[in-house]
């Protein structure tokens, strides 16, 4: 399949700002009034004073010239988490199938036009939070079980449109957790359904692995670990590293997921991928946060070094973990450890800086010091952190021969205050929003705000209409179906116009 991808100016183009993030002897480096320059999606020069010819020349003036992030757990639907927000148990608030709906037999709730316009829109608004790379992910929650071949077609087509570089890969899942009438919360397993989606998404990784001239890549997405038997994982694995792509699975996320799997199979999860051969350098693991000898597990046991030694990453996704009243302790622990950390955002909004500036807190929050952890540490994970979880040495680093995947970040908004170190400056005060310009693969992405072909307004407008029909459809496949008042609490008593 071809696919259409905007064109790449002609000749060098040389950017320069007050400061631009290099990258020098493996690591970054502020380079005051830096200059960089690329041509044909390949930067060529980082420093100063390039003296040679060039098409064009920009000067951002007062801002951030830096590497785009690497989002390896990239929300791209109508981010139905947020609803859990306030809406606690989630297996009595429709985030955990019923036995009722399971066997009135699950459906699409979104059709393909509608799931093709959430891609569209989320990678969109990925593109303006300075993202650059982006593995999708999406709830299962209100599909009849996986998703297919057919919407990531329309995923490609909508990322190489945008300019977004993206590893694509329909999840897929032999089991789905249900809650019993009692409240007991098992997992239903269909394995036949899930191996023939296995076959489908290695089917799709053969067909768009480096479309779009190698800005579509492909991954394998297991959905859950709670949720896969011993044999998807097993062919998953051996996939993998025929295919040589990357395979995510979430995995350490819960309590429920942590004691599912201990109860079936008597190990931990780390332990159990392990056993089957699961786990190496190529393996993608958000979240990492419920693990033995922590403060969710009292289990004692070795789950973070089995992590490690594999060389597996673990995608740390502070937002979302922090909304539910958890996070991974910690990650100046985990940094020390050898673990490799790469971030994701999974949440709505797809605010990597947030993240970021999340993350900070609750480290230090966690270990009880300022010191756990620096801002270049957070940066490095969404940046390097990702690339090399991906095994892309030319992404999240700007040097010669690295991919053009540039962000321009304005240090001129005056929410941000006085500046006093442009990274320590973006992980104080700063928003995605603050990203004025991103260019990947050496196409501008983004420029001033605006997103070629995108009426940000109008898709505004069309996700909300979307996303309040699928929160009309709660009752059904919420335990005991109760009204969406019950489900939906208000934050105060609600007056309507008569």
């Amino acid at each position: 399949m071809t696919l259409r991808t905007a064109e790449r100016p002609q000749g060098r183009t040389l950017l320069t700002a007050r400061w631009l993030v290099g990258h020098r002897n493996g690591r970054h480096a502020l380079l005051e009034h830096g200059e960089i320059v690329f041509e044909d999606g390949e930067v060529v020069f980082t420093g100063h004073g390039f003296d040679g010819e060039v098409a064009r020349r920009i000067d951002y003036g007062n801002a951030l010239i830096g590497p785009g992030f690497v989002d390896l757990d990239a929300l791209s639907d109508l981010d139905t988490t947020i609803l859990a927000y306030d809406n606690q148990p989630a297996w009595k608030k429709g985030r955990v199938w019923p036995r009722s709906y399971l066997e009135a037999g699950p459906y699409e709730m979104y059709s393909r036009e509608e799931l093709a316009f959430q891609k569209k829109h989320a990678f969109a608004t990925l593109i303006r939070n300075g993202i650059t790379t982006a593995l999708p992910i999406a709830s299962l929650f209100y599909r009849a079980w996986g998703e297919t071949a057919e919407e990531f077609t329309d995923a490609a087509e909508a990322a190489a449109a945008l300019g977004l570089r993206a590893y694509l890969g329909p999840a897929y899942r032999t089991g789905n957790q249900v809650v019993e009438a009692d409240g007991r919360i098992i997992t239903h397993y269909d394995e036949a359904r899930g191996l023939a989606e296995l076959d489908a998404a290695i089917a799709f990784c053969e067909r768009f692995e480096g479309a779009a001239g190698g800005l579509i890549r492909t991954m394998l997405a297991p959905d859950r670990i709670e949720t896969s038997t011993a044999e998807l994982l097993r062919r998953t694995a051996a996939a993998g590293r025929s295919l040589g792509v990357p395979v995510r699975l979430h995995c350490c996320q819960s309590k429920i997921e942590y004691d599912l799997v201990l109860a079936q199979h008597g190990m931990s999860p780390p332990e159990w991928l392990a056993s089957l051969g699961f786990l190496n350098e190529r393996s993608l693991l958000p979240h990492g946060t419920y693990v033995s000898g922590s403060r969710h597990i009292a289990r004692p046991g070795r789950d973070l070094e089995i992590i490690r030694d594999a060389g597996a990453t673990i995608v740390h996704c502070p937002l979302v973990s922090g909304r539910h009243g958890n996070t991974i302790d910690h990650f100046g622990r985990y940094r020390e450890m050898g673990l490799r950390i790469g971030m994701g955002t999974d949440t709505s909004p797809p605010d990597m800086i947030m993240n970021l500036q999340v993350g900070m807190i609750l480290a230090r929050v966690t270990a009880g010091t300022v010191g756990a952890v620096r801002s270049e540490d957070y940066y490095d994970a969404a940046t390097i952190g990702g690339a090399d979880a991906l095994g892309r040495p030319d992404l999240g680093r700007l040097q010669p021969g690295s991919r053009a995947d540039i962000t321009v970040f304005d240090l001129d908004r005056p929410h941000l205050g006085q500046v006093i170190d442009p990274i320590q400056t973006m992980l104080l005060a700063g928003h995605g929003r603050d990203f004025s310009t991103v260019i990947i693969d050496g196409r501008f992405a983004m420029q001033d705000r605006v997103i070629p072909g995108v009426d940000e307004a109008a898709d505004k407008k069309r996700a909300q209409a979307q996303f309040e029909g699928v929160m009309a459809r709660y009752p059904e496949r919420t335990l005991g179906n109760p009204p969406m008042s019950e489900i939906f609490s208000s934050s105060y008593p609600v007056e309507r116009r008569r």
